[in-house]
């Protein structure tokens, strides 16, 4: 027994050990965790100072006596709305804000109302009234919120027309000053709301209008990346050239798969977006569901692009004699769709008008023209396989059908910088017309008509040619 002890102690230091390893293993991967979750996005750290500076604001009118005596218990009103209402975004917080408002105000005066008329029909009416008011106005709004429409940007304001309706009315019936409480209800709920709108406004505003609109010019580049690497990966010469590239060369091609789950957040920031004020390049009334259009065009475009992802990784592929009779026009149909898409994506997120991208789409649907008539022609012989020849033409027709939503693509893109009023490039750097110039003759023994055709540059080009030579001039002299 005696020498018992000393093993026992041995296990309860060793498990005590393991325990304690265990807990600190917690304790840093929990750390790790919020490092992570402020470094990926610093606004969320701001965003939690701004809840606790607001919340300490409003609670100061139950600490402070003589604001107390004032308010008495009602004060905590104001701690919950800022509690409910303070979203991590500037809409989010105005459209909460502005909904509890309104159907506070509202719903108070209902509930004053509702119970003045029911104690006009004395004390064994107005229990059996007061209980029909606030099942009919309960069932009626409760019904309203299955509208789509009235759920995306009312739904709260519905729940706090509920609340705010059953609470005066029933509270009415057992308070004698029932104009009181519905008074300092409201009183304390605009002064949260209000602490809560100045904050999110004056301090590190987070826009949701300008979140949605980086998230839709970033989507779109994600689809440029994958298709301006989709050929090189497709059509490589062996099974070696794909294993020996990394994964982190390939994390590009995967990118495009948050596109696919974006809609969600694409709606509630357009709705989101909505409530705020004018800021910035966005103005009052900016076509925000014209954003919401684009979106939905780009995951069209996205699920092409899931379908041509499914072919790189297909556990048969057809062999390089076949892949290789529609390599150069599909690399090509790859290649420039990638640039348009990321110079439609860039044109989103400068807010500029770009003529530059049409350039890309027309040599891709040149490409899928060539690719059709290709396709028709039969490029391989008769002995191939038809197994290894129909997954090729299926890329070709993806390929295709991804041009010509690319295409629709920009035209919603070119209403909505109509519409939202984007900036026009500016004229040193736009396409010029040839311009004709008419010179006096040389001579006075003959009637000369010189022409200078000026061949204009491009774009790209044209600051550096102007500065050092002149512009290439076709003269012809006729003699009349």
């Amino acid at each position: 027994m005696q020498i018992a002890y000393p093993y026992l102690a041995m296990e309860v230091g060793s498990a005590f050990a393991s325990g304690w390893t265990w807990f600190k293993t917690k304790v840093t991967d929990f750390g790790r965790c919020w490092k992570k979750l402020g470094k990926d996005d610093p606004r969320r750290v701001i965003h939690s100072l701004k809840v606790g500076v607001a919340i300490a604001l409003v609670s100061i009118f139950y600490y402070y006596q003589p604001l107390y005596e004032n308010f008495g218990v009602s004060a905590m009103w104001a701690v919950m709305t800022v509690v409910v209402v303070f979203e991590f975004s500037v809409g989010a917080t105005l459209g909460k804000g502005l909904n509890r408002g309104v159907a506070t105000l509202v719903a108070g005066a209902l509930g004053v109302g509702a119970h003045h008329l029911a104690k006009l029909s004395g004390s064994v009416g107005e229990p059996t009234l007061l209980g029909f008011f606030v099942f009919l106005q309960a069932a009626i709004t409760t019904f309203m919120r299955f509208f789509p429409k009235i759920k995306a940007r009312y739904d709260y304001g519905l729940l706090i027309f509920i609340l705010t309706f059953s609470l005066v009315s029933v509270s009415g019936f057992r308070e004698d000053e029932i104009l009181e409480l519905a008074h300092r209800r409201l009183t304390t709920i605009i002064i949260g709301a209000s602490a809560c709108v100045i904050i999110s406004i004056l301090f590190f505003p987070v826009w949701a209008g300008e979140d949605l609109h980086n998230l839709i010019a970033l989507n779109m580049e994600k689809l440029g990346n994958f298709s301006q690497g989709f050929a090189d990966e497709y059509f490589r010469a062996s099974e070696e050239d794909e294993a020996s590239s990394s994964k982190d060369e390939k994390s590009f091609l995967e990118d495009y798969k948050s596109v696919l789950n974006s809609k969600n957040a694409e709606e509630s920031l357009a709705n989101f977006a909505r409530w705020e004020p004018g800021h910035g390049q966005f103005r009052f009334r900016h076509p925000w569901k014209q954003y919401l259009k684009v979106g939905t065009l780009t995951r069209q475009c996205a699920y092409r692009i899931e379908a041509l992802y499914g072919y790189l990784n297909a556990d048969v592929k057809a062999s390089l004699e076949v892949r290789s009779k529609i390599q150069e026009v599909c690399t090509k149909i790859s290649t420039e769709s990638g640039k348009a898409l990321k110079e439609l994506s860039i044109a989103v997120k400068n807010m500029r008008q770009s003529s530059s991208s049409d350039i890309h789409i027309e040599n891709a649907k040149t490409a899928a023209k060539n690719l059709n008539s290709l396709l028709k022609s039969d490029p391989w012989e008769d002995n191939v396989d038809l197994l290894q020849v129909i997954p090729v033409v299926t890329v070709a027709s993806l390929l295709i059908d991804l041009v010509n939503c690319i295409e629709e693509l920009a035209d919603s893109i070119y209403e909505l910088a109509s519409n939202a009023h984007f900036k026009k490039l500016d004229p040193t750097v736009s396409p010029e017309k040839p311009s004709a110039t008419v010179k006096s003759p040389p001579k006075d023994d003959w009637h000369h008509v010189v022409i200078n055709i000026d061949e204009a540059p491009t774009p790209a080009i044209r600051e550096e040619e102007n500065s050092s030579a002149p512009n290439t001039s076709i003269v012809k002299y006729i003699q009349v």
